[in-house]
């Protein structure tokens, strides 16, 4: 597989590798996505806006250049945005590959941190010299002018220039919530959830503050992702609870969904058996994702992903084997390295159904041009 090094969010090449739950592969043009769902079916997005999440700046302790990459947040309200855990570099950029990086000065609670425009104080050492919570001082009105004049998209060093803010939001970003973008969104366009519509496949969204994707540090990447706060809105509950009445399936676009949903029905059920009831699967409302999910995970709302191509080992990558086991996973991987399909945020996707949940589903076509595999 080959990184994506242009950022393009819907490049005309982007190739599709779809997995049905038989196991079967078939390799499509990504514009043909709708082709692989079905009248009833349901697909949710999340419509978070990625934050600026990377600030340069000064440890002003020992005057030390530093690199700021915000990670997570307690809550999604737009009004308490003060606290985040982050994680911290020394000097250099995003064109240094993220291992390389050198470390910061040692950092200690109560350290000042100036960031441009902003200033932050070390509140704690989250188990990690470079992993720290930060409170930034200043209002909320501040704050957020801050980040928007002096943040810049965390990016990594396969791109081949320097990401604009509008580079990593998706056609349908919202609240701004995201760390890196949930980029398995950008898949979407109006285009597409028009033909949703009229071919009788339903749409909602969540929020979820999609976290970073690397530190640079294997003590710290075994860590991620971290937990992450969601919001499930009721209608989109409501459009579950319909989509699975009547037969559909839920569709989610990206892990992040995936995420989110699965943690709420996990909370919900173990609250509704804890009060003795039997109750609905799922409830709106706000939550932290919190744990990885992977092989023995119990999927229960979600049927299908729409995700990037994730390389082995990633907790990306360990999602998706709660969908299908090591066999079906292997299969797809050389699949795509036979393909060159292209990895990370702006790279090819892939559609993979949850094993069993579609029993004698056929692969819906093979697209001209294209190989289909066996199991």
């Amino acid at each position: 597989m080959l990184a994506a090094r242009e950022a393009i969010q819907r490049p005309r090449d982007a190739k599709l590798l779809a997995v049905d739950a038989a196991g079967r592969i078939t390799h499509h043009n990504r514009s043909a996505l709708i082709g692989l769902l079905r009248p009833g079916d349901l697909v949710v997005a999340n419509d978070a806006a990625t934050i600026p999440a990377s600030l340069t700046g000064i440890h002003e302790p020992t005057a030390a250049p530093i690199e700021l990459r915000l990670a997570a947040r307690a809550t999604l309200r737009p009004d308490d945005i003060s606290r985040f855990s982050a994680i911290v570099f020394g000097a250099g950029d995003w064109r240094i590959r993220t291992e390389d990086r050198p470390p910061p000065p040692p950092l200690r609670r109560g350290d000042r941190l100036l960031l441009g425009p902003l200033a932050a104080t070390i509140e704690a050492i989250l188990g990690h010299a470079r992993f720290v919570s930060v409170a930034f001082a200043g209002s909320t009105d501040a704050i957020w002018a801050g980040l928007a004049r002096h943040g810049r998209p965390i990016q990594y060093a396969h791109l081949s220039q320097a990401l604009a803010p509008w580079d990593v939001w998706t056609r349908i970003a919202g609240r701004p919530a995201a760390f890196e973008p949930p980029s398995a969104g950008f898949a979407l366009d109006w285009q597409l959830l028009a033909n949703l519509s009229a071919k009788g496949i339903g749409f909602a969204t969540l929020t979820h503050a999609a976290g970073i994707s690397s530190t640079g540090e294997d003590v710290l990447d075994a860590r991620l992702p971290l937990d992450e706060a969601y919001v499930i809105p009721p209608a989109t509950v409501a459009a579950i609870g319909e989509a699975k009445a009547r037969g559909g399936h839920v569709i989610a676009i990206g892990t992040t969904v995936v995420r989110a949903l699965e943690h709420a029905a996990g909370e919900h059920a173990a609250g509704e058996h804890a009060a003795g009831r039997n109750g609905g699967a799922l409830a709106a409302g706000e939550g932290i994702a919190t744990g990885r999910i992977g092989p023995a995970t119990p999927l229960r709302i979600v049927d299908a992903i729409l995700s990037g191509v994730h390389e082995a080992g990633t907790s990306h990558f360990e999602l998706l084997r709660a969908f299908a086991g090591a066999e079906i996973l292997a299969a797809a991987d050389r699949a795509l390295n036979a393909l060159g399909y292209r990895t990370h945020e702006f790279g090819d996707s892939i559609f993979l159904e949850t094993s069993g949940r579609r029993e004698g589903h056929q692969p819906r076509f093979a697209e001209a041009g294209f190989l289909s595999h066996g199991k």
